[in-house]
């Protein structure tokens, strides 16, 4: 699925979503990534939305967002509520979608000057 999106200035975007990569501005990754508006954290090493908990909370909350978008693959699949737990009791929102949708709801959000922190699960091959 290619994503067409007036680039906002400064802000790392999502380019296309495809079924084991999804495309930056300026590259292509196909391994499980974090993604805020000024930087990429590529390598996550999160191959399933099941693996996720407390302990992943943290590598997000250092990016300071507002709002956390989790792209969990081609299907949306909710973590253990202690992943998600961990980011309500700090007051920071989070969406758990499909990638397609994350990346959109990212670009959008992303576009409109929000700090909005998105994980990305692509499984490796």
């Amino acid at each position: 699925m290619d994503l067409s999106l007036d680039q906002a200035e400064g802000y790392l975007l999502v380019r296309r979503v495809g079924a084991q990569s999804i495309t930056l501005i300026d590259r292509e990754l196909s391994s499980s990534f974090l993604l805020a508006p000024d930087k990429a954290i590529e390598n996550w090493g999160v191959d399933d939305a099941s693996q996720l908990d407390a302990d992943h909370v943290g590598a997000l909350l250092d990016l300071q967002p507002e709002l956390v978008i989790l792209g969990t693959g081609q299907r949306q699949t909710f973590p253990a509520a202690a992943f998600m737990a961990g980011f309500l009791r700090r007051n920071v929102g989070i969406e758990v979608m499909d990638n397609a949708a994350a990346a959109r709801t990212y670009n959008l959000l992303a576009g409109e000057g929000r700090r909005v922190v998105a994980g990305f699960i692509l499984l490796t091959p």
